[in-house]
């Protein structure tokens, strides 16, 4: 079939299995042309591996230190008549270059959060690799089935004490206009923490070190985004905010839970990039928008890849580390800067619908989103017709 892109809001309701293919390789592309990575793990576990932050590890760790990995995912397989999800392609895609390139690579897809994926995943680290040096958890979901009591927990995007009405870049209407967000209660909050907090992340590692298959000195770590006074009010200060506070408690939790192991947990800063996660929150494409506009005219724009990649060779496997004050590993310093922040406050205090395109770079957002997904690649000719169907190699049942 010719595939086009379904936009709908701010999600992209289908994915071109060539497009997905060709980003992944630019991406393991830029990995392999920055050498070796040094102090590289070797066997890693990514849960959340098949898009954005958590697919650039599994890229790093294997085409940078050439690590076997082991990605857990929930993903859409395509059929002769509908489109899978962008992470089923994108995992196809990583499979057949690791097999290329002769790396040991494997896959698991299924709800991250059961009981049933943590045995699979256990047992396969079990039969397959030993034990694990490095845990990625890179989860991105709306909504999560407590594991023991089948309770659904959904997370919102609210801001905490007051409503908040503030600037918006409607990318259905390319206009400026302005969008209000009530209140979250307390119930709001403690869903949102359930669903999006460290709970999980906290069960995982509890699971794998009963099952004795984490490595002395193993690494581990969540992302986060944390951001400054501008995004504040919808995502710092607000329900995402405080489950992202609760990472920082089972940072507590599984560094004294594996002190046996010396193990190492850490939560990792990472800059404001476009994902299917943040393209839903408010305030969040025009603030990126505004930031893309001044990091690349500085030069110091970075995508995911070259986030990750830096992640790995400064702070999580370099020699001197950087901690931002709250104590985590401070990969997104750059966009932090007052010079960086206060030339993004000065767009988004003037910018409106007729001069989105003179004072932002909502086009380079526009074109990560599209990419996202498999399309806007200029390698790849959408007038094709490509089969939507792309097994996935190495899938344990």
């Amino acid at each position: 079939m010719v595939i086009k892109p379904k936009i709908r809001g701010f999600i992209c309701t289908n994915a071109h299995p060539v497009g997905c293919a060709e980003h992944v390789q630019e991406q393991i592309n830029y990995v392999k042309q920055q050498g070796t990575l040094k102090n590289a793990p070797k066997n890693v576990l990514v849960i959340g591996a098949s898009t954005g932050y958590g697919l650039a590890s599994r890229i790093t760790a294997a085409f940078g230190g050439g690590a076997k990995t082991l990605g857990v995912f929930f993903e859409k397989e395509g059929t002769d008549r509908k489109t899978g999800s962008a992470g089923w392609y994108n995992t196809a895609a990583f499979q057949a270059a690791a097999e290329a390139e002769g790396l040991w690579s494997k896959n698991i897809n299924g709800d991250a959060f059961s009981n049933e994926i943590k045995q699979k995943t256990i047992d396969t680290i079990k039969a397959e690799l030993g034990k694990v040096d490095c845990i990625i958890y890179s989860l991105a979901s709306p909504r999560r089935t407590d594991p023991n009591t089948g309770e659904v927990f959904s997370s919102t995007l609210k801001p905490i004490g007051n409503a908040v009405t503030t600037k918006n870049l409607n990318t259905s209407k390319r206009e400026i206009d302005e969008v209000t967000v009530e209140a979250a209660n307390q119930d709001d909050i403690d869903n949102t923490i359930k669903v999006m907090g460290g709970e999980d992340w906290e069960m995982w590692i509890d699971a794998l070190k009963e099952a004795d298959v984490l490595a002395d000195n193993f690494k581990t770590t969540a992302y986060t985004y944390i951001g400054k006074e501008l995004t504040w009010p919808i995502y710092g200060h607000a329900t995402i905010g405080k489950a992202k506070e609760d990472l920082d408690r089972a940072t507590a939790a599984i560094k004294a839970a594996t002190q046996d192991l010396n193990g190492e947990a850490y939560v990792s800063s990472l800059n404001a990039v476009v994902t299917q996660a943040s393209s839903a929150i408010p305030i969040m494409p025009l603030y990126i928008s505004a930031l893309f506009k001044v990091m690349k005219a500085d030069g110091t724009y970075e995508g995911t890849i070259e986030q990750i990649h830096a992640l790995f060779s400064e702070n999580l496997y370099g020699d001197s580390p950087r901690f931002d004050e709250g104590g985590h590993l401070f990969q997104n310093y750059k966009e932090l800067e007052d010079d960086v922040q206060s030339r993004v406050q000065a767009i988004w205090d003037s910018v409106d619908t007729d001069s989105i395109d003179e004072l932002t770079d909502y086009v380079g957002y526009h074109n990560e989103f599209l990419r996202l997904f498999g399309f806007g690649i200029d390698t790849v000719d959408y007038e094709q017709d490509v089969n939507p169907v792309a097994p996935i190699a190495n899938m344990i049942d």
